[in-house]
């Protein structure tokens, strides 16, 4: 049994003082006590952990180097995306398990305490298949193992090059499978997920609506019944003008209509809906996963979260690109971003909580629930997925309550961060993971292999 105890601490109900929490071997809380004596590891304001929703984590490689002006004269989402493809080709297994520890080094010392996985990226270049058809997904676990991040591992069928059916060329011929391929695929990746600890999980995700066909759609769903299902929709303009052409309807509409949508289903980024599909989605249980940072980064657009949330929608945040792994940074963008758009402020929150509480409660709730991890409050049975706050730290010292996660998200950033434990795994301490200077060395040798060539 491990115990910690925390002067302050946001429970279910609100703000607590003097809070013991205990974790059992399994890695989940077994008592949560307010108002207790100090005892066991001391902290100063103890808060539930989200999940990192959405990530790319070899894209970590790339993080800066395609902040230049195309040929064209205007870079877009789409100019972003054919660097893309020309660096994934260089990457080897090593690599891509490197990068990948050093990713989620960077999520665990963030503040997040587990990830999801979106990997597409599964065969050797050229597109031809490894002996184990999971290799790739097999180097993601290892890295989630090393740096004991809590993994949902979300497999990703891609079985064309668009709407119209074009067969994949260049670097997506690494993302390509065949239904039937995937589903060996992923019987590799059930027998990896578990060889990791009790709180892994393995769910599916289909690419987007341009990448794979209705009927490929609804088989993957099935494949895993039970389990989380990921999909990219509505990112781009141009996305969602091809879909409505090719299908009828646009893609949150198509969706809803199509398929079983609920709560184990994740819709990435739904930035361009029109407000009955905003409403629909809300209404759906389903978790829109949002990805401020990156979304800002590559000129997606502004998701609409007044009204989203107003309708009870469920979010969670995730790091995607990962071309910068912050979590208070990807919870202040998102309400700037509305701010920007309304001319308002304080667009998310409510009559009885803050921006700073509806941001960050909201984000570990989604997480949770796309995950389908049993975390997201810090109470007794479930996953110790908890982050720790510097209460001595300049920005946040003077203040209570609410105001405590306002002035991290708002006026100070990750750096308040001090413990971080994962399905109790304590895996930051003192601000810094555990294995950052071994993890930090291999992903440094890969980028010094890679080059001026990125």
């Amino acid at each position: 049994m491990t115990e910690l105890w925390a002067r302050r601490a946001l429970l279910p109900d609100g703000w607590a003082c003097n809070v013991r929490v205990e974790i059992d071997e399994a890695g989940r809380l077994a008592a949560v006590v307010p108002d207790a004596p100090p005892s066991g590891t001391r902290l100063g304001i103890l808060l539930p952990a989200p999940g990192n929703l959405h990530s790319h984590a070899f894209q970590r490689a790339m993080a800066g180097l395609t902040e230049r002006r195309g040929p064209q004269g205007k870079d877009s989402f789409w100019t972003w995306r054919t660097l893309l493809y020309r660096f994934l080709e260089r990457l080897t297994p090593e690599d891509v398990e490197a990068i990948a520890a050093q990713a989620f080094v960077d999520m665990l010392e963030a503040g997040y305490a587990a990830v999801g996985e979106f990997h597409y990226l599964h065969h050797q270049p050229g597109g031809a298949p490894f002996d184990a058809p999971a290799e790739l997904s097999r180097r993601v676990m290892a890295a989630a193992a090393a740096t004991g991040l809590g993994l949902t591992h979300l497999p990703v069928l891609y079985t064309r090059g668009g709407l119209d059916g074009r067969p994949l060329e260049g670097g997506q011929r690494r993302f390509g499978c065949t239904l039937d391929g995937f589903a060996a695929l992923l019987e590799d990746a059930r027998a990896g997920v578990r060889a990791l600890p009790g709180d892994a999980v393995l769910g599916v995700a289909p690419h987007s609506l341009r990448a794979v066909d209705p009927s490929a759609l609804l088989g993957v769903a099935a494949l895993r019944p039970e389990s989380p299902v990921h999909i990219h929709v509505a990112e781009q303009v141009a996305e969602v003008e091809a879909v409505t052409a090719a299908l009828g309807a646009p893609p949150v509409a198509w969706l809803l209509d199509a398929l079983a949508v609920d709560g184990r289903w994740c819709l990435v980024h739904a930035t361009h809906m029109t407000p009955m599909e905003t409403l629909a989605l809300a209404r759906s249980g389903a978790v829109a996963g949002l990805c401020p940072i990156t979304e800002s980064n590559l000129g997606d657009g502004i998701f609409d979260g007044a009204r989203f949330l107003a309708e009870g929608g469920c979010f969670g945040v995730g790091s995607d690109s990962n071309v910068r792994v912050a979590l208070a940074e990807e919870l202040r963008t998102l309400e700037y971003s509305q701010r920007l758009r309304d001319r308002a402020r304080a667009v998310l929150a409510t009559a009885d909580r803050s921006v700073g509480r509806v941001l960050h409660e909201g984000a570990c709730h989604g997480a949770a629930r796309a995950l389908g991890r049993h975390a997201g409050v810090i109470a007794p049975g479930r996953l110790a997925d908890l982050v720790a706050l510097d209460d001595d730290a300049l920005a946040i010292a003077h203040l209570d309550g609410d105001a405590i996660l306002d002035a991290w998200i708002f006026a100070a950033d990750d750096q308040l961060v001090t413990d971080v434990w994962s399905a109790g795994r304590h895996g930051v301490v003192g601000g810094r993971h555990v294995a950052r200077e071994a993890v930090a060395k291999r992903f440094r040798a890969v980028l010094r292999r890679l080059g001026d060539d990125l």
